[in-house]
């Protein structure tokens, strides 16, 4: 269920309003607006809404869309698109508008009717930005892109340094000599811990979201996670839902967040069927973006500035640095004591670190410990770069976690910091530092499920609790990644992935060569595990889902007996909304079923196509073994015959026109020539030699360790 009219990139404690043209006009300055004026307030978000069930102009939907104004001058308005459907429809009775509706007025609760099958379908305007909260983002995001490209030289530094300490022994000669190939300076203390505090924020310093919701009201601030404990006591009197979303992976701060969460109040309804046993609280995994590059850096600097020891200690103070919660720091050191595990700043920080799609499911993990996957430098190139859309993201994984109390409070902690609602703007969207995803509702579906609701808050919401707004957003976050908020304006995932089955398909009849092969088969066995993962996710998916209707058809049972009667009849209830992502997650969940299979039964005619070429090629070089059987035959014949011709021809006695004797000629060139036979001797058989001699350290070294 949408909210109408949000403007996208809202700035903290702003509301952006959108209005909406209506084709009756307003007495005063409202009546004077042209034609073009009312296409430019024409707004259509992405979350499609009907303000009436029946055919009336207000049930115009709207998407949210950047502002084209060289485009929308052009396009119909929404009273003229009306009048044309009426006349299409002339058996259709359309009641007039009410004489109190007015181009700016609000939607109120009655007159708001949400369908997810119309949040998806019904495009028909452009939506515009507000100028002012536009040009506070874009401040905002200025603000950060410069820190981050002062970060950048700085990482790019770290980089030069640590690729020239292996480089080959002739750079490190000739930077005796020349300044070009000398060794790069590292970069001092102070700015690796800059460093490693961009690309690893101390855990007290962590942008927490702080979102309300109210009737016909809802207010966002950026707050710390060091003051987290203070927002979730209590909430306003005006507010009905509080929703507060930490950028924490699973790990020692995210267990003793969610601990001292859950001690703090009463749990809410329990989600016994989309939870499990004994833990009714729900979580599903997300797939989200993020950038090749970014990804690689935020590698790069774990592992190279957690090997530097001088580091640590000051790292290690800054991590709990300016926290003002009352409980946080000691149950981390508590609980980081009782699992045996070292309260450091990088075992703190590594759950910020997103999982590659072949590093195992996290969902039904309960300790921190599991949580901690081990890293390596380099990621795995994915067969999805293929395809020219996402040739510069890198799909990844990140547990989204919910926790709800009764008394309003809704608590969501997951690292995701990438893009999942797709567009054709998603490398603008991954270019974007990862403090302002929140802030873009086109990129982030954490970020568009506020705008959805900031402009009426809870009016719209079928029943203004915890549970309804906790089941709006898991299926809006557990649809993602998709396309459909901006009318598929860019190839969907399963499509893109269709086309990377193709080319591979293409390639299998391409002219041989060598080592073609070996990395076919390897993007297809590529191709074939980020296709099982992307499948196992969408079932586990499922799963969560009809687990969820299970549950809520419990809930609606319980408010029919106690006559609990919805807060907006209109309004979507839970069980159409946990339908709509049910049928979203299993149409995906078949179609990359599909494309799975036809992945394997495409590699396995790749490796009947290669053994009939092995075949070919073995009928052919038997061929040549024969022609290389007679030319050793002759060979040997002749071969002793034209050594001792050349022999015994020799002159015995002295060299011709020289002084030296046929001695001389022996020792200069047998010592030549036997040298020259050692050097490639030793060559050959030089990989042998290494392992030979490290296998004899190890004994050596294994047997030391043993007396």
């Amino acid at each position: 269920m949408e909210s109408p009219g949000r403007s996208p990139g809202s700035d903290n404690n702003e509301t952006e309003t959108w209005e909406l043209t209506s084709p009756s006009t307003k007495a005063g300055s409202d009546s004077s607006r042209s034609d073009r004026d009312r296409r430019h307030s024409s707004s259509a978000s992405s979350s499609s809404v009907s303000t009436n069930r029946d055919n009336s102009p207000g049930s115009n939907g709207r998407r949210t869309r950047p502002s084209v104004t060289s485009i929308v001058s052009s396009l119909p308005t929404v009273r003229e698109m009306h009048d044309r459907r009426t006349s299409s429809q002339s058996s259709l009775t359309v009641p007039p508008l009410p004489h109190h509706f007015s181009v700016t007025s609000s939607l109120t609760s009655e007159e708001t009717v949400v369908s997810s099958k119309k949040v998806l379908t019904n495009f028909q305007k452009v939506a515009g930005r507000d100028p002012e909260i536009e040009a506070r983002r874009l401040r905002k995001l200025s603000r950060l892109n410069t820190e981050y490209r002062f970060q950048k030289g700085i990482y790019n530094r770290l980089m030069d340094y640590y690729n020239a300490s292996y480089s080959c022994l002739q750079n490190r000669l000739l930077g005796l000599f020349l300044k070009s190939r000398r060794r790069p300076q590292l970069p001092s203390k102070d700015e690796l811990i800059g460093l490693a505090r961009h690309y690893y924020p101390a855990r007290a310093d962590l942008k927490v979201q702080v979102c309300d919701f109210g009737l016909g009201r809802a207010e966002r601030n950026e707050i710390t996670l060091g003051q987290i404990e203070e927002y979730w006591q209590d909430k306003p009197d005006w507010v009905d839902v509080r929703w507060i979303h930490a950028p924490l992976g699973l790990g020692l701060t995210h267990s003793s967040i969610e601990d001292i969460f859950l001690h703090d109040g009463q749990p809410g309804r329990e989600f016994e069927n989309g939870g499990s046993s004994g833990w009714p609280y729900l979580e599903t995994e997300v797939l989200n973006m993020r950038s090749q590059k970014d990804f690689q850096e935020m590698r790069d600097v774990y592992l190279i500035l957690g090997s530097h020891p001088e580091l640590n200690e000051e790292l290690d103070q800054c991590s709990f640095k300016n926290d003002e919660n009352s409980s946080l720091q000691s149950d981390v050191s508590w609980r980081a004591n009782h699992l045996a595990l070292p309260a450091n700043f990088w075992n703190l920080v590594s759950s910020d670190m997103p999982w590659q799609l072949t590093e195992g499911l996290a969902i039904g993990i309960r300790g921190p410990t599991e949580g901690l996957q081990p890293i390596t430098r380099h990621i795995g190139q994915q067969t999805l770069c293929i395809h020219p859309f996402y040739k510069d993201c890198h799909m990844v994984r990140n547990l989204f976690r919910c926790f709800h109390r009764s008394d309003g409070i809704l608590l969501t902690m997951s690292s995701m910091a990438g893009v999942n609602l797709l567009d054709q703007k998603l490398s603008q969207h991954l270019s974007e530092p990862a403090d302002a995803i929140f802030d873009n509702e086109n990129a982030s579906a954490p970020g568009y499920v506020f705008s959805a609701f900031a402009d009426q808050g809870t009016s719209t919401w079928h029943r203004r609790t915890v549970e309804w707004f906790l089941t709006y957003l898991i299926t809006e976050v557990g649809v993602t990644p998709h396309t459909l908020r901006q009318g598929h304006n860019a190839p969907d995932l399963h499509h893109a992935y269709q086309a990377v089955i193709n080319d591979l398909k293409r390639r299998r009849y391409a002219p041989w060569r060598k080592d073609e092969t070996v990395k076919l088969v390897r993007d297809y066995l590529a191709c074939v595990d980020e296709l099982t993962t992307v499948k196992v996710i969408c079932q586990k998916q499922v799963d969560l889902f009809k687990g969820m209707q299970q549950d809520i058809r419990k809930f609606e049972q319980e408010d029919n007996r106690a006559r609990r009667t919805p807060d907006c009849q209109q309004g979507e209830s839970m069980h159409e909304r946990v339908k709509w992502a049910l049928t979203m997650v299993k149409a995906r969940h078949d179609a990359f079923e599909k494309l799975l299979n036809e992945a394997k039964q495409s590699m396995e005619a790749l490796f009947q196509l290669r053994s009939i070429e092995q075949n070919e090629l073995a009928i052919v070089s038997d061929s040549q073994n024969k022609a290389v059987l007679i030319f050793t035959g002759v060979t040997t014949i002749f071969l002793p015959l034209s050594f001792f011709t050349s022999y015994y021809g020799m002159n015995l006695s002295t060299i011709v026109d020289t002084p030296r004797t046929e001695g001389y000629f022996w020792r200069v060139c047998g010592t030549a020539a036997l040298i020259i036979v050692l050097v490639v001797t030793l060559g050959a058989t030089r990989h042998w030699l290494k392992q030979l001699w490290k296998s004899r350290r190890s004994v050596k070294h294994h047997h030391h360790n043993l007396v």
